[in-house]
């Protein structure tokens, strides 16, 4: 064999011997970092800036807290209104001339998003008697392009029966509902069958289309969620700043968590959000609900494992400890994400499809969301009922779920007023998924509900965080000299006589480690 063949295969070898070697350390310390100390006493946290604040400086925080969501409130009162209506009124005494309409859209633009064609039958009826009749609605979809050409949205003529019900006024029905829009008009045509079943003259019927405000999409949609996206982005790398001292396995769970779901924050402002104005497809707006539910739900993950973790002081097991949390939370967003798909891929087959067409599935999947949110409440309410029982006299834990729950409580109470003045009078989509999804009365409950979010996210951000004054360092768990390391959570970071420590004075307690060593 050559000798110069020899010697290179072997200098190859060790090169890849080397390498290996390099990998395999770096994996081993990834997983040092990433597994918790099995030592009892290994909950070690990393400093949060919780632990500092005075009670001026909590009430400064709640207090700031409100100012930027009050002020999210009125712009959004300032701010123009959601939907543009423009009705189209048929006024006739005779039943036949109700029977076929053809109707044509205003001009549109992507600016608008969608379009709902809605109508209201009006009859001579001067009691207050209730009555319910079956109706027919036949409609056929045309579109007409810049260059005015017209063309079929589908050839099929849909077909579907409608339940009207009257008591003063005939409820509002909805024929037509298109998720984005391909063309400049839409020409419609309407028919009607069995309106000769009422026991009323038709005095008129009433058609509205409806479309999201272009002034609302082009000011309060894209360049707030612009403003909330850059923010998040922001706060995102402040966070993880501030922690880039300090190893992971010393990261407190909230602080963890963080890490979690401010980016998923990003992807609940949605940056992808433009290409709904730019591109004429379901997808965007599909993406923007993905975003959302999986945000949400990864928020309610998250007080589950903080209110169950934080009682942890061992290794958090996968099946013991996620495998349960996941699995409720988990059909949830299940229920969320097929109720879309299910709502978009029916309509994209047909526009004038309404969830009441399929009222059995669709009830039964509101039972199966409403069981699994209501185990959900119950398991969380266990979870903070014990937790506060069993924790409340242990110094700095019980700061962080007192301060946790006040913010979470005020959260939860704000959003259940924005969703009861969102549900409270008729909604626009007469289905269950566009009711939580799309539709807003108002620029001010819009702006609310994301700026809710962003700043209940900004806020455990900024009291997680380390100070910047922040001493503490992690290699001291490595040195056996610090007897420190056998001590709870509170004196490995602050000394056992906390009560009379300062805690904003960094230097006093890392002298106090030093003297301690030395006298060892």
């Amino acid at each position: 064999m050559d000798p110069d063949y020899a010697a290179f295969e072997s200098a190859l070898c060790n090169e890849f011997k080397d390498f290996f070697k390099k990998v395999s350390d770096a994996y081993k310390e990834m997983k040092e970092d990433l597994t918790p100390y099995r030592d009892d006493r290994y909950y070690r946290l990393a400093p949060m800036r919780l632990y500092t604040l005075s009670k001026r400086y909590f009430v400064l925080v709640f207090v700031v807290f409100f100012i930027c969501f009050g002020l999210t409130v009125f712009i959004g009162i300032a701010g123009p209104n959601v939907i543009d209506a423009k009705p189209y009124r048929s006024e006739t005494s005779n039943v036949s001339k109700v029977g076929h309409y053809s109707l044509e859209s205003p001009i549109l633009s992507t600016y608008n998003q969608q379009l709902w064609l809605t109508c209201r039958i009006e009859l001579d009826k001067s009691d207050d008697s209730s009555i319910q009749s079956n109706l027919t609605i036949l409609v056929n979809i045309q579109g007409i392009a810049e260059d005015a050409t017209v063309s079929y949205v589908d050839k099929k003529e849909h077909s579907h029966n409608r339940i009207i019900s009257c008591a003063q006024k005939c409820d509002e029905i909805i024929a037509v509902h298109l998720g984005y829009l391909n063309y400049t008009r839409y020409k419609l045509s309407v028919r009607f069958e069995n309106l000769n079943q009422l026991r009323y003259t038709i005095t008129a019927v009433t058609f509205t289309w409806k479309t999201y405000n272009p002034t609302f999409s082009q000011v309060v949609e894209i360049w707030f969620r612009f403003v909330f996206v850059v923010l998040t982005f922001m706060v995102t790398c402040l966070f993880a700043h501030s922690l880039r001292k300090f190893s992971m396995r010393d990261w407190g769970i909230e602080q963890k968590w963080m890490s979690v779901l401010l980016p998923l924050l990003l992807l609940y402002n949605d940056p992808f959000f433009p290409l709904t104005f730019l591109v004429n497809s379901w997808f965007p707006g599909m993406l923007d609900d993905l975003f959302q539910s999986l945000f949400l739900c990864a928020l309610l993950l998250f007080w589950l494992c903080v209110y169950h973790g934080i009682r942890v002081q061992g290794e958090r097991k996968c099946m013991t400890f996620y495998l349960p949390k996941l699995l409720i939370v988990g059909l949830l967003w299940l229920a969320s994400v097929t109720l879309g798909i299910w709502q978009t891929v029916n309509e994209l087959r047909d526009p004038t499809y309404q969830y009441r067409v399929d009222a059995g599935n669709f009830q039964g999947m509101k039972i199966f969301f409403l069981v699994v949110a209501t185990m959900y409440i119950l398991y969380l309410l266990f979870l903070v009922i014990r937790a506060c029982t069993e924790l409340r006299n242990m110094p700095y834990i019980d700061l962080r779920l007192k301060f946790l729950t006040a913010l979470t409580f005020l959260v939860l109470v704000i959003s259940i007023v924005i969703l009861y003045l969102r549900f409270g009078s008729q909604v626009l989509q007469d289905n269950f998924v566009a009711e939580l999804s799309t539709h807003y009365q108002n620029s001010a409950e819009f702006l609310s509900f994301y700026g809710l979010l962003n700043f209940y996210l900004y806020t455990l951000a900024f009291v997680y965080s380390p100070s910047k004054n922040a001493l503490y360092e992690s290699q001291l768990k490595d040195n056996p000299a610090f007897s420190m390391l056998n001590d709870s959570d509170d004196d490995v970071i602050y000394g056992s006589d906390y009560e009379e420590m300062p805690l904003q004075n960094g230097q006093a307690i890392r002298a106090k480690y030093k003297d301690e060593s030395d006298s060892d």
